[in-house]
């Protein structure tokens, strides 16, 4: 399973759905931040959110070396036991494709110019609880990649990349295999639109790419390409 970021704002959750929510469970984590972890599915949704408690830390700590700390200090972590949930949770299009999407990060709202973003949460789709736990790691840093970089990420910014980089702060830094340096081109948003093997394939390929670039030229030049390519303004 993918994971994916939508890079426009989805629909703010009608009343209903924020009201079926029950209470977090408190968690702090890092250096203060504080996670809720809402489980929407009793038994079923529990489980999955011991496994997120177990590794947030390591993911909050794998996202500041890489981003820094200067980034949203509340961390909501949803998870769903049914598609529709996932779907009104996420604020997703009820008539896409998401079957092959593990989680998404979300915001209801960006205000860039005061640097915030109001309403971020971290959505796990059902399928997620089968997830060995090497990538649930993968996947939940890589979300929390999305959130911690969500103010400085225009709306507009190319998707691909956004997800390159998130997998390259989520990803372990084994060799890449051996196909990646003959699949040198570069994916395009359209390609993480595809469910299946066109939208994995493209995923690994923006990965490879933001490999490149840090094997390359170094983390921090990394950073640098994603402020200026998908920064804002």
């Amino acid at each position: 399973m993918a994971s994916s970021l939508i890079a426009s704002q989805p629909a703010a959750p009608s009343p209903s759905q924020s009201a079926a929510v029950p209470a977090p469970a408190p968690l702090v984590v890092g250096d203060g931040r504080n996670v809720r972890l809402i489980s929407l599915g009793g038994a079923a949704t529990d489980g999955l959110l011991t496994r997120v408690a177990a590794n947030i830390g390591g993911a909050v700590a794998a996202v500041e070396k890489f981003w820094g700390t200067d980034w949203e200090r509340d961390i909501v972590v949803i998870a769903t036991d049914s598609q529709t949930q996932f779907v009104a949770q996420a604020g997703l299009a009820p008539a896409g494709n998401w079957n092959d999407i593990a989680a998404v990060s979300v915001a209801d709202d960006v205000d860039f110019e005061h640097h915030h973003a109001s309403g971020q949460r971290i959505v796990f789709a059902p399928g997620a609880a089968a997830m060995s736990d090497s990538s649930l790691r993968i996947v939940l840093t890589h979300e929390l990649f999305h959130l911690a970089a969500r103010a400085d990420t225009a709306l507009d910014a190319p998707r691909w990349l956004l997800e390159g980089v998130a997998d390259f702060v989520a990803r372990p830094q084994t060799p890449l295999p051996s196909e990646a340096a003959a699949d040198t081109a570069l994916p395009t948003d359209a390609d993480l639109d595809v469910a299946g093997p066109a939208r994995a394939r493209g995923y690994d390929r923006a990965w490879w790419f933001a490999r490149f670039v840090a094997d390359s030229y170094g983390v921090v030049a990394l950073r640098r390409l994603y402020v200026e390519a998908c920064g804002p303004g």
